[in-house]
């Protein structure tokens, strides 16, 4: 398939988000600013740009259901911008940082946001009533590097993180007064804030884009290594699974549904995931698909084609390792993939259209096809 819309809004995107409706985009042109555009007819115009931020913002999120945008930045700061008639008026956020924050992550029940900073802690953010500010309370002291990318699972309570130390783990971020009991399955609720729940040492790199399945049965994320991981029943009783690529390493990873996953990074390609009767995960394909002239040189594939069966037998049997067919690179995205974003429908069980974007400045649409 092609992508159903490519949009050049810069010269590097940073990081991107939609509006509920989605007749808006958000995203940071690579700089301190956020950049509002919307659709008028067939052509995007820039309506608003927030500028608070001293440095780069490293992280944008949308809340569905309150229309609220937070920004995170290497300038440490945290900023909750809410629209009062034409304007964006910001926020801020006490995260107690003395490093950069890296992402951000509405919760499902929005009442919570969590940020990842440079400073191996993690920020569970709050709005306090009486003070009429949003407060943090900090997982301190388990992660060893800084934390690359956060996810919430679908019961508001637990979090999974990835970090540069090249673990990811899951935290209970149960905070009284602001979570119910019966807000996530009684295990978790019973827990305290910032117990460790899951501790995975499967990657040797940095650790990426960390998701959960829509049900909250699967965990993934992405090492440097060029490879993907999975793991099933994340607490009670983990089983993992790895798929090793050929090329280039993965940023960030989307659950479609519980059994297909896009993956995208520095192929400037996304690519599909998916799983089978026995929860065996594979790659499928490429999403951009493009004829691409054969190559001269016979001996470079026949070297490529050994290389790649080399590096697939040197991984352990322990687990079900598969490796994906080499592909030229390029196509939609011409640089890396940095970000991508669902864009559902209410009621949507699937997702079937995203959008990605990178350090090409492009935001790019896609539509899946019915028969994947």
């Amino acid at each position: 398939m092609a992508a159903v819309a490519i949009h050049q809004f810069a010269q590097c995107i940073t990081c991107h988000t939609w509006s509920p409706d989605q007749s808006m985009v958000a995203f940071c042109p690579n700089n301190h600013e956020v950049h509002i555009y919307k659709l008028f007819g067939e052509k995007w115009e820039r309506v608003h740009v927030l500028q608070k931020h001293d440095q780069i913002v490293s992280g944008i999120d949308w809340s569905v259901r309150s229309n609220k945008i937070v920004t995170v930045s290497h300038d440490r700061n945290s900023y909750v911008w809410n629209q009062e008639a034409s304007e964006w008026v910001p926020t801020l956020v006490i995260l107690r940082l003395n490093r950069a924050a890296l992402c951000v992550q509405w919760s499902p029940k929005e009442n919570k946001f969590a940020v990842g900073s440079g400073a191996k802690t993690v920020c569970i953010c709050y709005y306090e009533k009486e003070n009429n500010w949003w407060v943090s309370k900090l997982i301190r002291k388990k992660h060893n590097s800084s934390v690359t990318s956060v996810a919430w699972h679908p019961n508001n309570i637990l979090l999974a993180t990835t970090s540069t130390d090249g673990k990811c783990r899951v935290f209970s971020t149960f905070i009284k007064g602001v979570d119910s009991r019966e807000s996530g399955a009684s295990s978790s609720s019973n827990l305290k804030f910032g117990e460790q729940i899951a501790q995975l040492d499967l990657s040797f790199t940095w650790a990426f884009g960390v998701r959960w399945s829509p049900s909250g049965n699967t965990l993934a994320y992405a090492g440097h290594n060029s490879m993907i991981y999975f793991i099933e029943d994340v607490g009670s009783s983990p089983s993992a699974q790895n798929v090793a690529l050929r090329d280039l390493p993965l940023r960030d990873i989307l659950f479609v549904s519980e059994k297909l996953v896009i993956g995208v990074g520095f192929d400037c390609n996304p690519m599909v995931f998916t799983a089978d009767e026995t929860g065996l995960w594979s790659f499928v394909k490429f999403l951009d698909e493009k004829k691409i002239a054969p190559s001269s040189s016979k001996y470079g594939s026949q070297f490529s084609e050994a290389f790649g069966k080399l590096y697939g037998q040197s991984k352990p049997a322990i687990n079900s390792d598969t490796v994906e067919s080499s592909r030229p690179r390029g196509g939609a995205h011409e640089n890396c993939i940095s970000c991508i974003v669902p864009l559902r429908k209410p009621g949507d069980t699937i997702v079937r259209r995203f959008s990605t974007s990178g350090l090409d400045g492009k935001v790019v649409i896609w539509e899946l096809d019915s028969n994947i």
